[in-house]
């Protein structure tokens, strides 16, 4: 077993977990296949830490599968942008915390 974690990284924890919950599950190699050809930043970046999580437990892509896929909320960065008259509006910044751990596939599984 193998686990990879990625924190800080800036993206919408939201929408990365939409990605998470599709690849949960899923063989690896067709998890970082179908994710390539996703038009979506968290799915590049997922995609990345299985890879990460792979190695990480000394597999072969075709070999293991995800067994659990979580996003996490991370700290949110505050920013503001001018507006008229003098005032300034929020700008909230969201960061996420991407942990992926994979198995060896059992052989009824592959």
């Amino acid at each position: 077993m193998g686990k990879a974690v990625l924190k800080f990284i800036r993206l919408s924890p939201t929408k990365a977990r939409l990605i998470a919950r599709e690849v949960q599950g899923m063989n690896a190699e067709y998890a970082i296949a179908s994710l390539e050809f996703t038009p979506n930043k968290a799915a590049g970046v997922i995609s990345k830490v299985i890879a990460s999580a792979v190695a990480n437990a000394g597999l072969e892509p075709e070999g293991a599968v995800i067994t659990s896929a979580r996003v996490d909320k991370g700290p949110v960065l505050k920013r503001f942008t001018p507006r008229a008259r003098g005032s300034a509006s929020p700008k909230h910044k969201p960061t996420a915390h991407i942990m992926i751990e994979v198995a060896a596939a059992s052989e009824g599984d592959k």
